[in-house]
This record gives structure tokens, sequence and C-alpha cells, in this order.
């Protein structure tokens, strides 16, 4: 069963079309109904797990949320970067590229992780 839709409310960014997601049903933090983040397909964000993209927030590309993962704030996960486990990235946090942020691990502040980066455990870069 589905989490969440594809609304119709769009934003281009980079000449990348977004769409922002709503929740069809409650799981973790998310009520059904809640406006959630902006995701470019729903390739980029699971319907398994307590996964969510919420706020100003943005997954795009090729790049993956899922698990548990949070990505929130005004942070930006693109190119092929893997977001899981019960991962953060929020405030103005980017992840770009073969990045992977996982475990535990908290991006936040303006931090960027990019290329073949890899962040685990109780890691936490701001």
């Amino acid at each position: 069963m589905k989490k969440y839709k594809l609304t119709d409310e769009t934003k281009i960014v980079n000449g990348t079309t977004l769409r922002r997601i709503e929740a069809l049903r409650d799981f973790g933090i998310v009520k059904s109904g809640d406006l959630g983040g902006w995701v470019e397909s729903e390739n980029n964000l699971s319907h398994n797990g307590n996964c969510w993209v919420c706020d100003n927030a943005w997954v795009s590309d090729d790049a993956r949320v899922f698990g548990y993962a949070l990505v929130s704030g005004d942070a930006r996960v693109s190119g092929y970067a893997k977001i899981f486990g019960d991962a953060r990235v929020f405030d103005d946090a980017k992840v770009y590229g073969d990045a992977w942020v996982f475990g535990s691990a908290r991006v936040s502040g303006n931090a960027k992780v990019y290329g073949d980066s890899e962040v685990s455990g109780n890691s936490q870069i701001r």
C-alpha cells in the first residue's frame, strides 16, 4: 500500500520539476493528509518504512531515501545519493553525488557530503 502520493503542486529547481508529496496513511510521526517536501519522482522516496521528506527539503535525480531516514528543513539530496537507516539530513545540508548517509548519522547546518563519501554510525556533520 502506498504511503504517499505526488500532488499537483510543483516547483522547478535547476530545470527539474519537483512535486510536493502528501501522506495517504499514518506512519511514524506522519499523519494521513500531511504535506511533505518535494521529490522528482516516486523513485526518490520509498513507500516502505517510516522514511519521509518534509518541510522545504527536496530529493531529485536518482537519489533515494528509504528505511527510517528523514530529510527536512531546506536540505537537498541529489545525484545518486542514498539516505537510509535512521539517518537525518536537515537544515541547509546538501548530500549529492554517490554519497551515502546511513545508520544514525546526522548531517545538518550548511554541511555538504558528496562524491564517494559515506557517513554512518553515530556521526554528526554540521
